[in-house]
């Protein structure tokens, strides 16, 4: 394979994945790899025009098969996922040779801050997670669904009430004066892997993975590995309340069980065992709530 080969990045077409996408190329470009854009519909986009529930459709891999699809049919060499849609379990001849910087891994309110929504307030959010969590400290809130891209979402806020977003997808849009008030990620934990991108390749292409070692942040990598093997210790996915942020050697954690009791934790790391320790947790936390 010759190293100066264009390198096709398949992704998403929503403005998000799409600016994530070109953050990507032009951290190849600035490294002297030449990289254009492939887009793809996916079964979640497809959902999505139809306002189907995503924890209803199969949860994480929705956002993620068709775009794997496309670099081991050979139409891409990369692929672009937001980290936290990503599901746990490996793609065969596939691999993640790159996690981004993280950008915030925060959850924000848009509409009106947690303390100034009135009593039976509406929420919109999609996820069951953003619900169980917002409800063990406003058990008065009312939910609705919510899907769409970012313009969609923010159109749909509702009356008196707010929406729930990732920090990060505001902020690769330029679009952070939209936030009412950031949650903190201690209480409010966020998804596993929420702000940060990953980029597979298939697990043969030597000039792919030379390439994005340049673009893989390393303090990033650790900590979302970290939190992917919490998740997969639980076999869940985004259709569940599971949460995980790793920072300053400590993994936080939240699980909340079929019979609506809810885990915490705030687990210091293990440094020779990181992996271990980060499953150990997501055991003791299964545990802890009865199970699903």
């Amino acid at each position: 394979m010759s190293v100066d080969r264009v390198l096709r990045l398949a992704t998403r077409s929503s403005p998000q994945a799409r600016t994530q996408a070109s953050a990507v190329a032009a951290a190849l470009a600035a490294a002297g790899h030449r990289c254009e854009l492939v887009f793809v519909d996916t079964e979640g986009d497809r959902s999505q025009s139809a306002g189907t529930p995503l924890h209803t459709i199969g949860g994480r891999g929705v956002f993620t098969k068709e775009v794997q699809r496309a670099v081991l049919d050979g139409r891409a060499d990369l692929a672009a996922h937001s980290a936290k849609d990503l599901p746990t379990e490996p793609v065969d001849g596939l691999m993640v040779s790159a996690w981004t910087k993280r950008r915030s891994a925060r959850d924000a309110l848009i509409g009106r801050p947690l303390d100034e929504l009135a009593p039976g307030a509406t929420i919109a959010t999609g996820s069951v997670r953003r619900r169980a969590q917002l409800s063990a400290v406003r058990g008065d809130l009312r939910f609705v669904e919510l899907r769409g891209n970012i313009g969609t979402r923010l159109e749909r806020i509702p009356d008196g009430g707010a929406i729930v977003m990732a920090v990060a997808a505001l902020e690769v849009l330029g679009m952070t004066d939209r936030i009412a008030e950031e949650l903190d990620p201690g209480e409010f934990v966020p998804a596993v892997g929420q702000g940060c991108v990953a980029v597979e390749c298939r697990t043969d292409d030597e000039v792919a993975i030379a390439a994005l070692s340049g673009v893989n942040h390393s303090a990033t990598a650790r900590s979302v590995v970290l939190e992917r093997a919490f998740l997969a210790e639980l076999g869940s996915g985004c259709s569940l309340p599971v949460g995980a942020h790793h920072a300053d050697g400590v993994l936080r954690t939240f699980l909340a069980g079929a019979a609506g009791a809810i885990d915490r934790q705030s687990v210091p790391i293990d440094e020779s065992t990181p992996v271990d320790t980060a499953r150990a947790a997501a055991r003791a936390a299964l545990e802890s709530v009865g199970g699903w």
